[in-house]
């Protein structure tokens, strides 16, 4: 395998031993798409070499079927096309079950087969409803805590609906796992740019000094989608954008930007400087929601020159659904880094491009030494962190344009992966994937951080539905989204970062 320095201290001396993962939902997209790929990929790398994947869930297949799929989606995948050697091998370390999630016929065999490994991991991606009776059979059939073995779960997103549901899953959950084996898991925290957030502020000395609101004028934070939501209806109808995008993405990259330095990389330390940030965002009540939230739904439109239905017309949507596929809110976090600085998120779906990023932008210089003319030309410093589709990291300044005049642009010093590194950077869930395996917990949400989260959300949910006035707003596909989110950040003398 070629040396890279990409992955100099991250991967050099992470090679899994010996383990089993099973997947719950595993004739699911989540497992087709993203999770068999990843371990392929792992495997080709070398990453990981002495295992089993077990794959679980209710269709009435066996295991040659499960073979000629995971066959299938490989030799289609991008992956594939990197190592072709490396499949038969891959495929011969999978089998199938199939059995009910809610009855002892499957865990019976599930015990069976795994009564050789020395680590078992559960992955869970199975639709939410049903985490609890697999959570409680795997409980039954004594299959959580082994005897000389390492067993771990993985959950994916959603976790809970509300306070109420996620307090509910983590008794459930605790019940039967220690909190050490569970790994919460949002795939966010994988992107190598998330994880650069940490390196670029702690590991350089000249940013944490100004990364404080003596400096910092306000913080944009951006996921952008073009794409609908597909086929996935009648989830997104109990979801919607701030169940969905908010509660978990947005907050958990607003905890890594606003974070107190850790005392040391133990995954606790981290953590619990991120949990810090959480209970310090200012709360939304009915008044305050007027000005600091908007929520809205698409409607119809062209993206790439293609006509597009409204998200009422979607597969499984009430036609007077009053779900919102876009939110953006301005938060505050009372703490002494941060006091006074506003935070604006947002996400949406169909809008004009996809796009995450995490922008910081300074304040602008207090005399105005060139000028009013000249200076009214300046724009304030910014540093954008992007995290899709593109990874890398520019900072945009002031600069003299050549000539004999002092006029002055904005430029742009950049850093890129795909150019500055030989091999592109590992996907997120081969990232998150492979720490489970290594029992590094780092990237993964703790319950209390869950919880703090929806404490949060379920306030506001609160307050904008007290408040009649906080009418559900519409915006057309292929656009920025609605034009009240503008005058969610105008009101600061600021627009939002272009789509």
């Amino acid at each position: 395998m070629q040396e890279n320095p990409l992955f100099d201290g991250l991967f050099k001396y992470k090679i899994a031993t010996a383990f089993t993962i099973v997947i719950f939902g595993a004739s699911g997209d989540l497992t087709a798409k993203k999770l068999i790929p990843a371990l392929y990929s792992l495997f080709s790398h070398g990453f990981i070499s002495n295992f089993k994947i077990i794959g679980f869930a209710r269709s009435k297949w066996d295991s040659k079927f499960f073979k000629e799929k995971i066959t299938d989606i490989l030799k289609q995948h991008p992956v594939h096309s990197a190592d072709t050697t490396a499949l038969p091998d891959f495929i011969n370390c999978i089998s199938y079950i199939s059995a009910p999630y809610d009855t002892d016929e499957g865990y019976e065999l599930l015990k069976q087969r795994t009564a050789a490994s020395a680590q078992v991991v559960y992955y869970l991606a199975t639709p939410p409803v049903m985490y609890e009776p697999v959570i409680a059979r795997l409980g039954s059939n004594n299959l959580s805590r082994y005897d000389q073995k390492s067993t771990k779960i993985v959950v994916e997103k959603p976790f809970g609906y509300d306070l109420a549901s996620a307090e509910a899953l983590n008794s459930h959950l605790l019940s039967i796992f220690d909190e050490k084996q569970v790994y919460r898991i949002d795939h966010y925290l994988g992107k190598e740019t998330v994880q650069n957030i940490m390196v670029y502020r702690f590991g350089n000395g000249i940013y944490e000094p100004i990364w404080n609101s003596n400096y910092i004028e306000h913080v944009q934070i951006t996921v952008a989608e073009k794409s609908g939501i597909g086929g996935r209806g009648s989830y997104y109808e109990n979801a919607g954008a701030i169940r969905d995008m908010l509660q978990n993405h947005l907050l958990q990259l607003l905890s890594l930007v606003a974070m107190e330095a850790p005392n040391d990389l133990q995954p606790d330390s981290i953590r619990n400087e991120k949990l810090k940030v959480l209970k310090a965002i200012r709360p939304i009540d009915r008044r305050s929601s007027m000005e600091s939230l908007v929520r809205a739904q698409y409607g119809g439109g062209i993206i790439d020159g293609e006509t597009v239905k409204s998200y009422r017309e979607e597969h499984g949507v009430a036609p007077d659904s009053e779900t919102e596929t876009y939110v953006g809110v301005k938060l505050f976090i009372d703490t002494w880094r941060w006091s006074g600085v506003p935070f604006f998120l947002r996400t949406g779906k169909r809008l004009s491009r996809r796009s995450t990023e995490i922008s910081i932008q300074f304040k602008t210089p207090p005399h105005l030494l060139f000028g009013r003319d000249r200076t009214a030309q300046l724009n304030p410093n910014s540093l954008t962190l992007a995290i899709q589709p593109d990874e890398g990291i520019t900072f945009r300044f002031n600069s003299k344009i050549p000539g004999f005049d002092t006029k002055m642009r904005t430029v742009n010093m950049s850093f890129s992966y795909g150019s500055s590194f030989a091999e592109k950077s590992p996907e997120a869930y081969e990232r998150l994937l492979l720490d489970v395996m290594l029992g590094d917990n780092t990237l993964f949400t703790r319950n209390d951080e869950i919880e703090c989260a929806w404490r949060f959300i379920s306030n506001l949910i609160t307050a904008y539905r007290e408040e009649d006035k906080n009418r559900l707003l519409f915006y057309p596909a292929g656009g920025a989204g609605p034009e009240e989110a503008d005058m969610l950040i105008n009101r600061y003398g600021i627009k939002w970062r272009k789509l």
